[in-house]
């Protein structure tokens, strides 16, 4: 970096936009990730110029960010071109809930902010203690999440963490150490054998059709689909490693797994 704390600074993802913006430092965030949506005046205040994958390299230039922060190997391209051309980068890859609150203490010392920063990771972690310690029916309800459709993507780490915070069972807690989507990819049959109680659905950006899964050959005798137990999470609110998760993403899965008991 030029200086510290840095002045102008470019967020390729939405969950260190969101993490700025609730240290009140986004005053700072001089461009932002397309996908930045929360919180929604984001969208009227910060220029875009990044989509998940892809970057408008010298728009981003143009912008002199002191630091650009960028998120998983998804973006190691963008961050190579802007590393060779000389900018400031700090790359995250958390995909847990603890590389999580890690990330939000991270941003805040990145920025000066160490101390609030600690005390916004500090208030999740007592918000996450308190909904796993309320006392729950048994048994626990099985809980299926899909990632995507075509093919099937199960949940990735940290949302198998926050279904289990919620008071349910991950039908496929081992693959929450697989990080990349390719190694969460699972068969129809799978999903049939473990007799999900229910099935949560973000589909990366993309609208779930729960009618598409119900379809899906001898699902039928699936006991979430057979009581209509398919609920859609939108993506901004669960498959973003930051604040939202912890949050409204945990409500959501809270909300689907016990709305009825």
């Amino acid at each position: 970096m030029r200086q510290f704390p840095p002045r102008r600074i470019v967020c390729l993802t939405e969950e260190t936009v969101e993490t700025l913006y609730l240290l009140g430092e986004q005053d700072r965030i001089v461009g932002v990730s397309g996908y930045a949506v929360r919180p929604p005046r984001v969208r009227r205040e910060k220029p875009r110029v990044s989509a998940f994958i892809s970057a408008d390299i010298p728009k981003i230039l143009a912008l002199e960010p002191d630091l650009v922060l960028a998120f998983s190997d998804l973006q190691a391209d963008i961050v190579a071109d802007l590393v060779r051309a000389g900018v400031a980068l700090h790359a995250f890859n958390q995909r847990d809930v603890a590389g999580i609150l890690a990330m939000i203490r991270t941003v805040g010392a990145l920025v000066g902010a160490a101390e609030q920063a600690d005390q916004l990771a500090a208030k999740y972690e007592a918000r996450l203690a308190d909904i796993a310690g309320l006392p729950r029916p048994s048994p626990k309800p099985k809980v299926y999440f899909e990632e995507w459709d075509d093919p099937l993507i199960s949940g990735i780490g940290w949302v198998s963490e926050l279904i289990e915070i919620a008071g349910g069972e991950d039908i496929l807690p081992k693959l929450r150490f697989q990080q990349a989507a390719k190694d969460r990819i699972i068969s129809p049959d799978t999903v049939r054998d473990a007799a999900p109680d229910v099935i949560l659905a973000s589909w990366c950006g993309k609208k779930v059709v729960p009618d598409r899964i119900r379809r899906r050959p001898g699902w039928n005798e699936i006991p979430a689909v057979r009581n209509h137990r398919i609920v859609e999470i939108k993506s901004p609110l669960i498959l973003q490693p930051g604040p939202a998760a912890l949050t409204d993403g945990l409500d959501a899965i809270v909300k689907a797994l016990w709305s009825d008991s």
